[in-house]
C-alpha cells in the first residue's frame, strides 16, 4: 500500500514539476548569450526560406516570360530573315528580267539586221553604213565629230580662199558628218513633196478601186541603183528615203513629182469649173477609215465580290512566304475553311505585297487578322465594271443655265501632234526616245503597223489572249506611240501594254494590283489609265496608286465622261499625286461629257480640292484604228493619253539632267505652271487650263526643283475663275469658308511643313480676315494638302471694300546624296477677297450638308426610280456640285448661302432666316431634334423640307442581282430617310408616308413633274395642303413579274446588263399604271413661335442630275413665305386641310440596311445586334492665328516655278501658236468620191489625161526636155542646188555647203 502511495507521489510530482522543469531550462538557455554568427546564420535560413517561397510564386511567371520573349525573337528572326529572302528574290528577279530583256533585244536586233540584210542583198560594209546612218538619225542630238560651229567653218573658208596653203584648214572643212548632210536634205525633201501626198493618195486609191495594178515607186529608185526600195506611195508619203549617201536619186525623183503636180494643177483648173483648190492646204498622207466621229461615253461601277478579300501585308513577300504566313495566322484563329486564289499572270513568279483570300468574313476573324503585324490591311475584293457606249456625233449639246441650246458640229477632226505643236520639239530630237510609257486598257492589235516600238505586252485577265478586239486600248496607244499615219506625240516612246479589261469590259481590283506591281518591278516612266470610277474607297487600290506614284511613276488618268454635271469626278484622277485630265473641244470650250469638280472626299465637314488639274483636246481627236488607219473619238479617255503622251515627249527632253527631275511632281508643275487659262470657264471646269507643250517644255528645260501650290493664289473678285468663291462675299459671324490647296513637292517624295503657316495681311483693313490653318503632317507622296478656313473679325461687321495679304510656309525635304543640308523651299499663297456687311437675317439661308450620305461607301439609289442607267446617288447633294443651280438662283435673288457640315448644335439661328434640309440620308442626334424644335418655336428660325421617296417593299424590289459576284445589292435606305426624317419633324406634328407617287401636275401658271415623291400623312391641324392628282409608282412596281428563269430576280433593272434575263423583262412604262388619286404633296405652317415651316415631298425638281422640269421659282416663292410676314401669290388658293394632325404609325425600316456602317450618327451595337446612338461629336471653334507683320517684299521678286499661273503676274504666252490643226480630209475625202465616180461626165477624160501625162514625164525624165521643164517651174537657180552625183549641172562645194546653210536648222 506504502509502495503504491509512493509511485503515485512520484507520478503526480512529474507531473507537475516537468513543465516548470522545462520553463526553468528555458529560461537558463535564453539566458545563455549566443554567438554573433549563430544569430547571422538564423535570420539568414529564415530569409532564405522566405526567398524560397518567393521564388516558387514567381517561377512560373518568370518562365512564361522567358516563353514570350523566346517566341518574339524568334518571329523577330524569322521576319528579318524572310525580308532578307524577299529583298535578294527581288533583285535576283530583276537582274533576271533585266538579262533576259538584254538577251531578247540583241537576239532579235541580230535576227533583224540578218533579214534586212538578205532581204535588201547588202554587202557587209553596205549593212554597217545603213546601220550607221540610222544610229546617227536617231540621236536625240545633232551629231558633230570634231566639228566647229557653222559660222566659225564659213569664217574658215572665208580665211581659205584667201591663204590656199592651209591643209590644216582643207581637212577642218571635209569633216562634216553625215547625219547634217542628212537633215538638210531630208528638210530639202519635205518642202519639195509636202504637195504631192494628197495626189497620191487620190491615185492610189483610184487604182485600187478600179482593179488596177498600182504602181511601184522603187522602179525609179531601182534604175537608179537606190539602197533602200520604196514599197508603195504611202510608204513614200511616210518617208522612207533612199541612202543618204545616194540622195540624188530621191531628189531627182521628188523634183519630176513636183513638177508633175504643177502640171496636174493646171490641168485639172482646165476641167474642172466647180472645183476650188487650196494651194496652201497639206494634205496628210493617212486616211480616216470611218466618216462619222463617235463620242466615247464610258460608265463604272465596281461592285464587292462576297467572301473575297484581298490581304494586304507591310512588305514583298514570296508566294511560299505568304501561304505559310497566312496558313498559321488563321490556323492560329481556327478558320480552316478557306482559300489563297492562285495567280496565273506573270506576278506569280515575283514577290507580292497582297493575296485574294476566300473565307467567311466574319468581323471577329477580320479583326484578329488586322492584329497581325505582318498584315497592313484587309479589304473586300472589288469587281469593276466598264460600259462604253459608242455614238456618232450629230448635234452637240450646249447647256445654259437651265436651258439647252443645240448648235451643228462641224466636221473638223483634231490632228493632236501638230495641234499641240509636237513636230517643232521632234526637229529638235524629242521624240519621246528612252521614256517607257504603260498603258492599262484592253490590250493591242498583234502587229498593227503604228506601233514599231512596243516594249512588251502583257494580259492580266482570264482571257487567254492579249488582242483588243473592241479598239479602245489600241486608240489610247496611238494617241501616245502610234508612229505611222495618225502620228502619236511621242513616236519613240517605248510602249507596255497592259490588258486589264475582258472583252466584256470587266476586271478585278486585284488585277489592277498584280499590274501596278509588275509595272514598278519594270520601272516604266509614266502610267496612263484612260479609266476611272466614282468610288474613291476601294482603298488596296489607292494605297496601290500611292505606291506607284512614291516609286517615281507619273500616273496620268482620265476625270470621267459624266459632265456636264459637277462632283462627277473620277478615281484615281481625283487624287492629289495624279494628274486628272479634261476635255475641251475645237474651239477652246470644256466638252460637255467632260466631269466637273469638286472632289468630295473631304465632305461635309471640309471642301472639296480643285480638279481636274488641266484639260486639252479630247473631242473629235483622230487615233488609230483596230486593222489599220485612223478613226476619231470623244471623250476624257482620249484626252488622257494626249497628256500621258505630252508627258513622255517632256521627260525625254530633260533625260540628259543631272541629278534626275523626273518625278510625279516636277512633271505636274511643270504642265500647271505652262497651262494656258481658258476665259469664261472656272476652275472646277479647267484646273489650271489647257495644256500647252511648247511652254511646258521652257519650263521644265529651267526647272528647278521646288515645292509649289494648287492653285498659285486665291482671289475671290476674279469670276468666273474662282467661281463658286466669287458669287458670295464674305462678312461677319458667317461659317468659315474653306479652301483647300494642294502642296506639290518636286525636291522628294517625302516632305514636311516646317513650323506654322503665317497670315500676312497687307494694308490696314488686311486684318479684318482671319485664317485659320489646317496641312498634312507629311507630304507623301510628293504631295500634301493646306486648308484655309476664312473668318471676318466682329470690328468689319459694317465693313465693305477689298482686302488682301499673303500667306507664307517652308516646305523641307531631305538632302541630296551630295548635300548636307535640307531642301527647302519657300512658298508664297496672295489672297485676295472682298467684305460687305453682314447681311439681314431674312437673307441668310443655312443648306443642311451634314446629314447628306451618297455612294460610295455604300448603295444609295437615285431619287428618281425612272432612271435605269445611273443608280447611284453619287454627287454629294451639295450646293456647289448637283445643286449649283439652286445656288445660283438664289445668289441672283439676292439670298445669301452658307454650308452647314456639322451637326444642328453647332449653329447660331438667331442669324439666319431659313434651314434648308434637301434629300438627307442620314439619321439625326436627339439633341439635334430638340435643338431645331426649340430653335423654330422660340428663336423664329424658318424650315424648309424636300423630301423624296421611301418604301421598305420598293427598296426590296429595286434591289438587283449581280451574276458575276453572285450576291444582292441592297439599298441601304430610300431616296431620303424618311423614318429619320419624321423624327425630326415630330416635335412639329408633321410626317410623311410611304407611297411612291409619279406624275405631272400644275401649280399656278407653272408645270411640276413629280419624280418618285412622298406625300404628307400628318399635319398641324392650322397648317394648309396642296393636293395634287398622282400616280401610285411603288404600287406599279411591286405589281412588277418575277422571271420565271430566276425565282428571285426583280424586274425593276436600275442598270441594263447584259447578262440579265431580257426576253420576259418588262419596264416601268410597260406596266398597266395604277389610277391616280389626289395626295397632299406640299405643306405650309405658322409655328406659334414665329418660324414657318414648309414640306415638299420631292427634290428632284432642284436637283440638276436628270433634271425633267425644274421648280426653281417654288423654292423662291416658299422662302418668300418663310422669310417673310406675307403668303405668295403662288398659294393663295391652297386646298384646305384634310384633318391630317391625328398620330400615324412610324415607317418600317429597312431591317438588312448596312445604315450604321456608313452613318456619322448611328452604330451597331454588337450585344443586341441593334442600331444605337454614336457620342454627339464636339463643336470645332474656328480659332484663327495671329496676324503676322506685312511683307516688304512683292510679287513680283517672288521666284517660283508658278509665277505663270499667277493672276497678279505678266502673263504672256510666249509668242506661242496656239492655232488648232483641223483635219478637212474628211471633207475632201467626200468632194474627192463625188469627183471619182463613173457618173461624173468629166473624170474619164480626166483620168486618161492624167495617166499620159504620168507616162510622158516618165519618158521626159531622161531627155534634155527635162532641162527646160526644170527651168520654167523653178528657174536657174535649180541647177545650183544639185548634187556632186547628179547629172545635172554640178557645183563646188562651196556653193553646196552655201545651199545647206540657208535652210533653218530646228
Amino acid at each position: 500500500m506504502r509502495g503504491f502511495f509512493q509511485v503515485k507521489l512520484l507520478d503526480e510530482m512529474k507531473n507537475t514539476f516537468t513543465p516548470f522543469y522545462a520553463i526553468l531550462r528555458d529560461l537558463q538557455v535564453n539566458n545563455v548569450r549566443r554567438p554573433g554568427d549563430f544569430e547571422t546564420a538564423v535570420k539568414d535560413k529564415e530569409a532564405a526560406k522566405e526567398n524560397i517561397k518567393i521564388a516558387e510564386n514567381e517561377r512560373p511567371k518568370l518562365l512564361t516570360q522567358a516563353r514570350t520573349e523566346y517566341q518574339k525573337a524568334l518571329k523577330q528572326a524569322q521576319i528579318i530573315n524572310e525580308r532578307a529572302e524577299t529583298d535578294s528574290n527581288i533583285i535576283l528577279n530583276q537582274a533576271d528580267a533585266e538579262a533576259q530583256a538584254v538577251r531578247t533585244r540583241y537576239s532579235t536586233e541580230t535576227e533583224t539586221f540578218a533579214k534586212l540584210k538578205n532581204k535588201m542583198g547588202l554587202t557587209v560594209e553596205s549593212l554597217l553604213n545603213y546601220m550607221a546612218i540610222r544610229v546617227i538619225g536617231s540621236s536625240k542630238n545633232d551629231v558633230y565629230i570634231n566639228m566647229k560651229s557653222p559660222a566659225q567653218m564659213m569664217s574658215r573658208k572665208r580665211k581659205f580662199s584667201e591663204n590656199n596653203n592651209d591643209e590644216q584648214d582643207m581637212k577642218q572643212r571635209h569633216r562634216m558628218t553625215s547625219y547634217h548632210l542628212n537633215s538638210i536634205f531630208q528638210t530639202t525633201q519635205q518642202k519639195l513633196y509636202d504637195g504631192s501626198k494628197n495626189f497620191f493618195r487620190k491615185l492610189n486609191d483610184s487604182t485600187k478601186t478600179n482593179d488596177i495594178e498600182p504602181f511601184q515607186v522603187n522602179l525609179c529608185c531601182s534604175s537608179m541603183h537606190c539602197t533602200i526600195p520604196m514599197l508603195s506611195m504611202c510608204d513614200y508619203c511616210e518617208k522612207q528615203y533612199c541612202s543618204n549617201h545616194l540622195m540624188p536619186c530621191s531628189q531627182s525623183w521628188t523634183t519630176m513629182v513636183n513638177v508633175l503636180i504643177k502640171t496636174l494643177f493646171i490641168y485639172f483648173l482646165l476641167y474642172t469649173s466647180t472645183a476650188t483648190i487650196d494651194s496652201d492646204e497639206i494634205f496628210p498622207c493617212n486616211v480616216t477609215t470611218n466618216l462619222n466621229e463617235e463620242t466615247l461615253s464610258i460608265e463604272y461601277e465596281a461592285k464587292t465580290i462576297q467572301d473575297e478579300f484581298i490581304v494586304q501585308f507591310t512588305g514583298y513577300y514570296t508566294e511560299i512566304t505568304r501561304k505559310n504566313y497566312l496558313a498559321r495566322v488563321f490556323e492560329h484563329n481556327n478558320v480552316f475553311d478557306y482559300e489563297i486564289i492562285k495567280r496565273t499572270n506573270l506576278m506569280q513568279t515575283y514577290p507580292s505585297d497582297f493575296d485574294i483570300v476566300r473565307f467567311n468574313g466574319d468581323k471577329q476573324i477580320i479583326q484578329a487578322l488586322k492584329k497581325r503585324p505582318l498584315i497592313r490591311a484587309i479589304s473586300p475584293h472589288r469587281q469593276i465594271i466598264r460600259h462604253i457606249h459608242y455614238s456618232t456625233v450629230e448635234e452637240e449639246h450646249e447647256i445654259t443655265g437651265n436651258k439647252r441650246k443645240l448648235h451643228r458640229s462641224p466636221p473638223n477632226y483634231i490632228r493632236i501632234a501638230e495641234t499641240l505643236q509636237a513636230p517643232k520639239l521632234w526637229k529638235m530630237g524629242h521624240r519621246g526616245f528612252g521614256i517607257h510609257v504603260a498603258v492599262f486598257d484592253t490590250g493591242i492589235q498583234d502587229g498593227h503597223p503604228h506601233f514599231p516600238n512596243i516594249a512588251e505586252v502583257t494580259n492580266w485577265t482570264d482571257e487567254k489572249n492579249d488582242y483588243d478586239t473592241i479598239g479602245h486600248g489600241l486608240f489610247v496607244a496611238g494617241i501616245i506611240g502610234s508612229n505611222r499615219e495618225c502620228l502619236g506625240i511621242a513616236p519613240e516612246a517605248q510602249l507596255h501594254i497592259f490588258k486589264v479589261f475582258t472583252n466584256n469590259h470587266i476586271s478585278y481590283t486585284s488585277w489592277f494590283l498584280d499590274a501596278f506591281n509588275y509595272a514598278i518591278i519594270k520601272k516604266v516612266h509614266v502610267l496612263n489609265l484612260s479609266i476611272g470610277g466614282p468610288d474613291f474607297m476601294d482603298q488596296p487600290f489607292i494605297d496601290k496608286v500611292w505606291d506607284l506614284t512614291s516609286n517615281s511613276i507619273i500616273l496620268v488618268s482620265a476625270i470621267g465622261n459624266d459632265g456636264p454635271l459637277y462632283g462627277t469626278l473620277n478615281n484615281p484622277a481625283d487624287q492629289m499625286d495624279v494628274i486628272g485630265v479634261g476635255s475641251i473641244t475645237v474651239d477652246d470650250a470644256i466638252s460637255r461629257f467632260s466631269s466637273r469638280g469638286m472632289t468630295i472626299w473631304e465632305l461635309p465637314d471640309g471642301y472639296g480640292r480643285v480638279k481636274p488639274d488641266l484639260v486639252t483636246y479630247g473631242s473629235l481627236v483622230r487615233g488609230s484604228n483596230l486593222v489599220s488607219g485612223c478613226k476619231v473619238l470623244s471623250g476624257t479617255s482620249v484626252a488622257s493619253p494626249v497628256v500621258a503622251g505630252a508627258v513622255a515627249l517632256l521627260a525625254s527632253s530633260v533625260l540628259h539632267r543631272t541629278p534626275n527631275i523626273i518625278n510625279p511632281a516636277s512633271l505636274k508643275q511643270a504642265l500647271l505652271a505652262s497651262a494656258q487659262r481658258i476665259r469664261h470657264a472656272n476652275m472646277f471646269e479647267q484646273g489650271h487650263g489647257k495644256l500647252n507643250l511648247l511652254r511646258a517644255f521652257r519650263v521644265l528645260n529651267q526647272y528647278v526643283p521646288q515645292a509649289s501650290l494648287s492653285p498659285s493664289y486665291i482671289d475671290f473678285t476674279e469670276c468666273p475663275y474662282f467661281w463658286p468663291y466669287c458669287l458670295q462675299p464674305l462678312y461677319h459671324s458667317a461659317m468659315p469658308i474653306i479652301v483647300n490647296v494642294t502642296i506639290l513637292n518636286g525636291m522628294d517624295v517625302v516632305g514636311e511643313i516646317v513650323g506654322q503657316p503665317r497670315w500676312h495681311p497687307q494694308e490696314i483693313y488686311g486684318q479684318y480676315l482671319e485664317l485659320s490653318f489646317d496641312f498634312s503632317s507629311r507630304l507623301w507622296p510628293w504631295s500634301g494638302y493646306l486648308a484655309l478656313s476664312m473668318t471676318i473679325h466682329q470690328n468689319a461687321s459694317e465693313f465693305e471694300g477689298i482686302v488682301q495679304g499673303y500667306v507664307t510656309l517652308s516646305v523641307e525635304s531631305p538632302a541630296k546624296d551630295s548635300e548636307s543640308l535640307p531642301q527647302r523651299s519657300d512658298l508664297l499663297l496672295p489672297i485676295r477677297v472682298r467684305i460687305i456687311p453682314t447681311p439681314i437675317r431674312s437673307h441668310r439661308i443655312l443648306w443642311d450638308q451634314y446629314h447628306s450620305i451618297g455612294y460610295p461607301p455604300g448603295y444609295f439609289p437615285r431619287d428618281d426610280l425612272r432612271q435605269k442607267n445611273d443608280p447611284l446617288d453619287w454627287n454629294a447633294d451639295h450646293i456647289h456640285t448637283n445643286f449649283r443651280h439652286v445656288y445660283e438662283h438664289l445668289r441672283n435673288a439676292g439670298y445669301f448661302i452658307e454650308v452647314l457640315g456639322k451637326p444642328y448644335t453647332c449653329f447660331d439661328a438667331s442669324l439666319y432666316g431659313t434651314l434648308l434640309i434637301v434629300d438627307p440620308e442620314e439619321e439625326f442626334f436627339v439633341e439635334e431634334i430638340s435643338k431645331l424644335n426649340n430653335d423654330i418655336v422660340n428663336k423664329s428660325l424658318s424650315l424648309i423640307v424636300f423630301a423624296d421617296w421611301y418604301n421598305v417593299s420598293v427598296m426590296k424590289r429595286v434591289q438587283f442581282f449581280d451574276e458575276n459576284t453572285r450576291q444582292w445589292w441592297l439599298p441601304e435606305t430610300g431616296g431620303a430617310n424618311l423614318p429619320a426624317l419624321n423624327n425630326l419633324l415630330k416635335p412639329l406634328g408633321i410626317a410623311l408616308g410611304d407611297t411612291v407617287l409619279e406624275g405631272n401636275f400644275d401649280l399656278g401658271e407653272h408645270t411640276i413633274y413629280y419624280a418618285s415623291g412622298t406625300h404628307i400623312v400628318q399635319f398641324p391641324a392650322d397648317g394648309y395642303l396642296i393636293y395634287r392628282p398622282l400616280i401610285d409608282q411603288g404600287e406599279t412596281i411591286i405589281r412588277m413579274p418575277i422571271s420565271p428563269k430566276m425565282p428571285q430576280q426583280r424586274h425593276l433593272n436600275l442598270e441594263d446588263h447584259e447578262n440579265l434575263v431580257t426576253q420576259q423583262q418588262q419596264d416601268i412604262e410597260s406596266i398597266v399604271k395604277s389610277r391616280s388619286s389626289s395626295m397632299p404633296i406640299l405643306g405650309l405652317v405658322e409655328a406659334s413661335g414665329g418660324g414657318r415651316v414648309a414640306v415638299y415631298g420631292d427634290s428632284n425638281c432642284i436637283d440638276s442630275v436628270h433634271l425633267s422640269r425644274d421648280c426653281y421659282w417654288l423654292l423662291l416663292a416658299l422662302l418668300e413665305f418663310t422669310t417673310s410676314s406675307r403668303v405668295p401669290k403662288l398659294f393663295l388658293q391652297l386646298d384646305e386641310n384634310k384633318q391630317m394632325d391625328l398620330e400615324v404609325p412610324e415607317l418600317e425600316r429597312l431591317n438588312t440596311s448596312r445604315l450604321h456602317k456608313f452613318s456619322r450618327v448611328i452604330e451597331k451595337n454588337d450585344l443586341d445586334n441593334t442600331n444605337q446612338q454614336r457620342k454627339l461629336p464636339q463643336c470645332i471653334i474656328n480659332r484663327p492665328v495671329k496676324p503676322s507683320e506685312p511683307l516688304a517684299t512683292t510679287l513680283a521678286s517672288h521666284n517660283n516655278i508658278m509665277k505663270y499661273q499667277n493672276r497678279f503676274m505678266s502673263n504672256d504666252d510666249d509668242n506661242i501658236d496656239s492655232h488648232v490643226m483641223i483635219d478637212h480630209s474628211e471633207t475632201t475625202s467626200r468632194l474627192a468620191q463625188a469627183f471619182f465616180t463613173l457618173q461624173n461626165p468629166i473624170f474619164i477624160p480626166l483620168l486618161i489625161g492624167s495617166i499620159g501625162v504620168f507616162l510622158v514625164f516618165m519618158i521626159l525624165c531622161r531627155s534634155r526636155i527635162y532641162h527646160l521643164l526644170i527651168f520654167i517651174f523653178y528657174g536657174n537657180d535649180f541647177y545650183h542646188q544639185r548634187s556632186s552625183n547628179s547629172r545635172l549641172k554640178t557645183t563646188s562645194k562651196q556653193q553646196q555647203y552655201h545651199f545647206m546653210s540657208s535652210f533653218s536648222k530646228p
